[in-house]
């Protein structure tokens, strides 16, 4: 058994001696810290026979072996990662050359045509998922790494396949107008087609799905558990979901006869199609808006900004449920100047009534050498939001703030108070202002 489990680093008696021969590390204070690279590693852990079916990496686990799941190697893994690939249901929104039928222009632009004479690699399929739109040739993933191109066709290698199941409050989404105080059966698979350097989950959204030794899970399964828990919502979490699209999609479908909600917390970056299949299949959905700038998004984020406003401004428009997240990192998307743009264009392209949550941030992943948020930032950052309207502007991870409170935008009453993630008091009357009377937006009881 791997010691550990606490996230901090082992002391040299809880490491396995036939680990600590291969590891050797630098003595300080009764800590080993490994001197081997990841890739160095995996391989002496194969070796060493602990690495069986994929090397089982929770969120749990201690830091000096959590730090291996970014580039685990193909030598090690290819076995388990073949097996998982053949195994693997096809994936939607994708085509090949045989597919597109001449349609050059889905990939090459509009204006393109066969007598260009575009040359492809034999078998290669092109992703329409999210916004990266990789284009995959055989035996290769997307930048995701949890979608592959076997034989020409591309296959979900994480359908079935959680890597997190915990319950939460769904305060901690955050959701703050979706049935308060209801428990989330929350769910997450591996991958992500981010790469943020602030992320604080991404010991499973950087992993590879051959990382965890997962069971085949039904979504039958998944229904069923969430009952059993009394939890009324499956939230699909902690990662990007959209990688898991099909997964998701057939656990809403199987959950919603049951009288199960089910909710995404999303970064925001999939195509418009997928996202209107996502608007009719789900209840809720909260969009992460990392930033205002596409500076910020292309160097913390490799990604991009529009897909995600183009996403929030469809989510405005459908029926589903919307609510907004800035997590607000020090020196990087804080200036006065990205965050009054942030509000004036939600205020003019969503609306006053969605509300934004001003999350603070705290030192994670590749961003160790930042300090947390100042509390003064958000509060400037809900004073900002609140001036250019907007109804229901919140400071986020700062558990017993006012600003974790929900107000009447008509006479300024508390109407729904908040200690951490637990609601300890509503004062709505059918999703009313129970005092002036207001329809506040959302999805009460």
């Amino acid at each position: 058994m791997i010691p550990g489990g606490s996230g901090e680093l082992p002391r040299r008696d809880e490491v396995p001696a036939r680990l600590r021969i291969w590891l050797g590390g630098k003595k300080g204070r009764g800590l080993v810290l490994p001197e081997l690279t990841r890739r160095d590693f995996l391989a002496v852990a194969g070796r060493l026979g602990l690495v069986g079916g994929g090397l089982a990496l929770a969120a749990s686990s201690p830091a000096w072996l959590r730090f291996l799941i970014q580039s685990a190697p193909e030598k090690v893994l290819a076995a388990s990662a073949s097996s998982l690939a053949q195994m693997a249901p096809e994936a939607r929104y994708w085509f090949s050359l045989a597919r597109a039928a001449g349609r050059c222009a889905l990939c090459h632009g509009e204006g393109a045509t066969l007598e260009q004479g575009f040359e492809h690699p034999e078998g290669l399929v092109k992703c329409v998922l999210c916004a990266n739109e990789c284009a995959i040739e055989v035996g290769k993933r997307g930048q995701c790494r949890v979608r592959e191109n076997v034989s020409g066709t591309l296959r979900s290698l994480v359908y079935g396949r959680p890597a997190s199941v915990h319950v939460d409050p769904i305060e901690k989404k955050p959701l703050y107008h979706f049935l308060p105080g209801a428990s989330a059966y929350s769910l997450a698979t591996a991958g992500c087609p981010l790469r943020c350097k602030f992320c604080q989950n991404w010991e499973i959204s950087q992993a590879n799905p051959e990382d965890f030794d997962v069971s085949g899970v039904s979504t039958e399964q998944i229904v069923l558990a969430a009952q059993s828990r009394q939890a009324p919502v499956i939230a699909f979490t902690y990662n990007e979901p959209t990688v898991f699209f099909e997964y998701m999609v057939d656990i809403a479908r199987e959950g919603r006869p049951q009288g199960l909600r089910h909710v995404l917390i999303s970064c925001g970056f999939m195509n418009p199609e997928p996202l209107d299949e996502l608007c009719q299949t789900l209840d809720a959905i909260k969009v992460d808006l990392k930033g205002f700038s596409e500076e910020f998004y292309h160097e913390v984020c490799g990604a991009e900004l529009q897909p995600v406003l183009r996403t929030i401004k469809a989510v405005a428009r459908s029926s589903t449920h919307l609510e907004i997240v800035n997590l607000v990192v020090p020196t990087l998307n804080d200036s006065e100047t990205d965050l009054t743009a942030l509000c004036n264009w939600v205020g003019g392209e969503v609306g006053p009534d969605v509300p934004v949550h001003f999350t603070r941030f705290h030192p994670d992943y590749r961003l160790l050498n930042l300090p947390p948020t100042p509390v003064s930032t958000l509060e400037r950052a809900r004073e900002i939001a609140l001036s250019y309207g907007l109804h229901y502007p919140y400071v986020g991870n700062v558990p017993g703030h006012p600003g974790n409170h929900t107000y009447c935008p008509t006479c300024g009453k508390l109407i729904i108070e908040r200690m951490g993630f637990s609601v300890t008091a509503v004062h709505l009357q059918d999703g009313s202002c129970e005092f002036c009377q207001t329809r506040i937006p959302g999805v009460w009881f």
